[in-house]
């Protein structure tokens, strides 16, 4: 079960650069807990390909002059010679591979003279939110990829369409490979969303039914989550819209039309996500409710409690007092009285009897009935559940 204590689970939002204030542009200098450097390549045809680890970088010039398409997959940025090489080869502008080294970027689209730059992050569920940089490189053959190194990625399913020639990626450019890379980053936004889903489903019950302070520490930590898909969403979103508004070249107008499904794709990330953060808002201040209710419950049966004890208190208060009855007949001839202890007993059961009759019948002591759920919420819900149902292909 995961631990949600905020205290215990609270990311830092502080970015710390890997280059220090004053660097000149273009400084390449990676992070020092960075992973070391992993250089895969699949190159590919309409008719054959092949699938390789590389150690010596200047052999991937072999690849780029027999291949149609060459992807470069680097998995790991802990040594900026390795990136610094791979500028070379395939020319890649001095501020973009700084961009590459700096993982902390927005998403974001450049282009340059003959390539294309495109910022991105991938986003996986455990028991916590966890993301990662993926920069991405198009030139007229190649696409190049560069991710923090670690052990999960989105790109498992467009190996095995170049491995066993599904689909039509082995015979399309390098255009189509960028395309089918961003729409696998975007369709795993939803699974995420949608385990968010259910865990505010099962917290709204909890809300209305027992709510504690675990409750509202998941409640936090579900927040804090959404609002990082929004800073991954809204980016990706308008770094899309720069591609469609002014393709570069070397995109074509077939993928141009894929590209197009992509980002309707981002916009449903981007709608679902800002539903489930007005239903996290909701649910917060129904919390609030409930918790402000059960005090009132509480304090009305306190209330109750101290309201019947003040008649029977007064009774023996009165009893107490134990004036002589031999100085006067008027000093409480109930003292020498042989049922005076069984006529005050009964006083004061008659009394408590006859305020709980009274508090009964007006409802005073039957508990209020939560309220029930918000019907606006319910809908969100209902067409959140429909949603990403509807975009996955």
């Amino acid at each position: 079960m995961a631990r949600h204590h905020s205290r215990h689970n609270r990311r830092s939002v502080f970015v710390r650069r890997a280059s220090p204030p004053g660097t000149p542009p273009g400084t390449l200098r990676a992070a020092p807990d960075a992973s070391h450097p992993v250089v895969r390549v699949i190159a590919y045809g309409p008719g054959d390909f092949v699938e390789t680890e590389i150690t010596d970088l200047h052999s991937l010039r072999s690849y780029l002059e027999k291949w149609p398409v060459t992807w470069v997959n680097v998995e790991g940025l802990g040594d900026a010679n390795t990136v610094a090489t791979l500028g070379e080869i395939f020319n890649l502008h001095s501020l973009a591979l700084e961009d590459v080294l700096n993982v902390h970027q927005r998403a974001k689209v450049e282009e340059y003279e003959d390539q294309v730059f495109v910022v991105s992050r991938m986003v996986r569920f455990t028991d916590d939110l966890e993301t990662e940089q993926v920069s991405l490189f198009l030139g007229r053959n190649f696409v190049l990829t560069f991710q923090e190194g670690r052990p999960w990625d989105s790109f498992d399913a467009i190996r095995d369409h170049i491995r066993h020639k599904v689909g039509r990626v082995r015979q399309v450019g390098a255009d189509y490979l960028l395309y089918c890379l961003i729409d696998a980053i975007v369709d795993h936004y939803f699974p995420v969303l949608e385990e968010y889903g259910e865990r505010l489903e099962a917290l709204e019950a909890e809300v209305l039914a027992n709510p504690t302070r675990e409750t509202i520490h998941r409640l936090h930590a579900i927040k804090r989550h959404l609002l990082d898909l929004r800073r991954i969403a809204w980016p990706m979103r308008d770094a899309l819209q720069v591609i469609l508004r002014d393709p570069d070249s070397l995109f074509t107008s077939e993928t141009g039309l894929y590209l197009r499904d992509c980002y309707d794709h981002v916009i449903q990330v981007v709608d679902l996500n800002e539903i489930y953060r007005e239903l996290a808002m909701s649910l917060t201040d129904v919390y609030l409710s409930s918790i402000s209710n059960r005090m009132n419950e509480i304090m009305k049966v306190l209330t109750v409690i101290a309201t019947i004890v003040m008649p029977l208190s007064f009774v023996a208060g009165l009893y107490g007092m134990n004036f002589n009855t031999e100085a006067s007949p008027l000093n409480m001839p109930e003292l020498g009285w042989y049922f005076g202890y069984p006529f005050a007993l009964l006083v004061m059961l008659l009394v408590a009897g006859g305020m709980l009759l009274y508090f009964y019948r007006k409802g005073w002591l039957v508990p209020s009935t939560p309220p029930p759920p918000d019907t606006e919420a319910k809908e969100q819900k209902l067409e959140a559940r429909t949603g990403p149902n509807s975009s996955i292909k």
